[in-house]
């Protein structure tokens, strides 16, 4: 983190009021991002993140419009600070779902996809902060076994998804009472 921290600020000078403000916000992103899922029940698409831990519930902000792609001698002290977070926040989610979705080649198995299982749906028209919940409620298996195509339901309905389209966030390895071998 203090990489992207120490990119995104580069040479910019801020106060100590404005870094402040600054690594508050990033910790506010990175507080909410999605853990994984609160039930296995396939209607629900909560998902729990660091913020449970911290207040008991997930951290929600308010969106603000994308300063991206402003000049940065355009824009008040405020609005740099906004712009910096959304750099990191990109950054850093840019790279954080590549870690959790990995191109593996076509004669390796991809990971374990299963029924019920919390994913994102990748879109290129959106940065991946935005990318929606899904659950995988159907697998499509190739003439071959491998599973090339799901079925996932969103908040939006239900659609088929090609699985390198989908980031399925991490299960918890949970061992069950009495289960020992």
């Amino acid at each position: 983190m203090k990489h992207h921290l120490r990119r995104v600020i580069g040479e910019t000078r801020l106060t100590y009021e404005e870094m402040a403000t600054f690594i508050a916000e990033v910790e506010s992103c990175l507080n909410s991002r999605p853990l994984q899922a609160f039930s296995d029940d396939p209607g629900d698409l909560s998902v729990l993140t660091p913020g449970h831990f911290l207040i008991g519930g997930p951290i929600n902000a308010l969106p603000e419009p994308s300063l991206l792609d402003a000049r940065t001698n355009r824009l008040s002290r405020w609005q740099l600070l906004q712009q910096m977070r959304d750099h990191l926040w990109q950054r850093w989610s840019r790279e954080y779902l590549q870690r959790l979705a990995p191109r593996p080649k076509w004669w390796t198995t991809p990971g374990n996809l299963e029924e019920g299982q919390l994913c994102l749906v990748k879109n290129e028209t959106t940065p991946p902060c935005r990318w929606p919940l899904a659950r995988i409620i159907r697998l499509h298996p190739g003439a071959d076994g491998q599973i090339r195509v799901v079925d996932v339901r969103t908040s939006g309905g239900e659609f088929t998804r090609p699985v390198v389209k989908l980031v399925p966030l991490p299960t918890a390895d949970v061992e069950e009472p009495g289960s020992r071998s």
